[in-house]
């Protein structure tokens, strides 16, 4: 039972939004040098099994919270999913289906890394449901890849794109630039050859030093910020040349193929989140409320064990959530409707409509009557635009 709190009230949603269901799978073959998600290196077997009962455990356990919602997406992230066998994936979605009303056209897509497909295990994902992979590629190049810390190479990372053109017609390819050492033309060579593979849709993130890893603490010699800029520029461009739509930050589709899962969260649309690790956003009509699961998998695994494996569950102050909108919604380059910010809120539109204007005359965003978007000097500095909010 929640307690409603007077920071937590809000002027109330009319209707929930869509709600998606997130999977996290906390191990990998290694732990890479720039990754600061929840993952770990894999030692001795895979508790695959116990793992499995432990997500349909935790589903189960959320299930009050959203009585009767369908699910229009499902994301497994990690982490490596794929190290997961195809028996494995599909007794978790079975019992998913026993829990949920899951749509039949919903989006189900499974993160995995090119050094662990295998076309059998990979044809048994899909008769399993899987229907839209995401694939950590990052870059094609031998050296870039060593610089890494992948355990892949450029051979299994276009093997892995063949495998997937044969089972999916719906796949995404992670690739990274303004990587250690890189020129502008070696990340136009790693995204030339990611166009040619036809992905349906293609991520392109700028590598970052994410506080707590290793490249951290001992940085490598990256290119400067003229340079990451450059490259930047131009892989928007060729990828306007060759028919992918640049819909979010680092986020590009061929028409009719944007993923739904992730427009959901960037929509502030709701989502489950099991696993260890995994976060929750769920709304009611008169709070929305995030959880978080235990990170380590041996102590999620015991604490799902005794009944519960949510360690943070506590409404969003009424005054964060403009800025909790804004952190999702500004990242679509196209924007959001001025009404789906009370839909999504609960919040009257008088809330942020002085820093609408502000960010307008500022020339980080452009307003029409009922629609406001980020202008390209907003994207570009998007940080400065989201402090307008705070």
């Amino acid at each position: 039972m929640h307690r409603i709190s007077l920071t937590a009230l809000q002027s109330g949603l009319t209707t929930l939004p869509p709600l998606s269901l997130y999977i996290h799978f906390p191990w990998c073959v290694r732990k890479c040098p720039y990754c600061d998600f929840n993952s770990h290196a894999q030692k001795g077997a895979l508790p695959e099994a116990a793992y499995v009962e432990a997500l349909l455990r935790d589903l189960e356990s959320c299930l009050p919270l959203v009585w009767g919602r369908p699910v229009s997406t499902i994301f497994m992230g990690g982490g490596t999913p794929s190290l997961f066998s195809a028996e494995a994936i599909d007794t978790l979605l079975a019992g998913i289906r026993a829990r949920v009303r899951l749509l039949p056209e919903a989006e189900i897509t499974l993160e995995a890394n090119p050094g662990t497909f295998e076309a059998d295990k990979f044809a048994g994902y899909r008769a399993a449901g899987i229907n839209r992979l995401s694939i950590g590629i990052q870059s094609f190049d031998d050296a870039k890849l060593a610089a890494l810390g992948r355990i892949h190479g450029r051979a299994e990372a276009l093997r892995a794109v063949e495998i997937a053109h044969r089972h999916f017609d719906n796949f995404n390819l992670d690739l990274m630039y303004a990587l250690p050492q890189q020129t502008l033309a070696e990340a136009l060579a790693d995204l030339d050859q990611a166009i040619a593979l036809a992905p349906t849709h293609l991520s392109a993130y700028h590598l970052t030093l994410e506080p707590n890893t290793l490249f951290h603490r001992y940085p490598p010699p990256l290119p400067d910020d003229d340079l990451a800029a450059d490259m930047q520029e131009a892989i928007e461009a060729r990828l306007a040349a060759a028919g992918y739509q640049h819909y979010e930050t680092s986020a590009f589709a061929q028409p009719g193929r944007r993923a739904r899962h992730n427009l959901n969260y960037w929509q502030f649309g709701d989502y489950l989140g099991i696993g260890a690790g995994a976060h929750a956003k769920i709304s009611f009509p008169d709070r929305i409320i995030r959880q978080t699961r235990y990170k380590q998998p041996a102590e999620y695994l015991a604490r799902i064990a005794q009944g519960n494996a949510v360690q943070s569950d506590a409404p969003i102050a009424r005054d964060q959530l403009p800025f909790e909108f804004m952190l999702n919604a500004l990242r679509l380059c196209d924007g959001f409707p001025l009404p789906l910010f009370t839909e999504r809120t609960g919040l009257p539109l008088t809330q942020v409509i002085r820093q609408i204007e502000r960010a307008c005359d500022e020339g980080l965003l452009t307003r029409s009557l009922d629609h406001v978007h980020p202008t390209p000097r907003g994207r570009r500095f998007l940080n400065t635009l989201l402090e307008r909010f705070l």
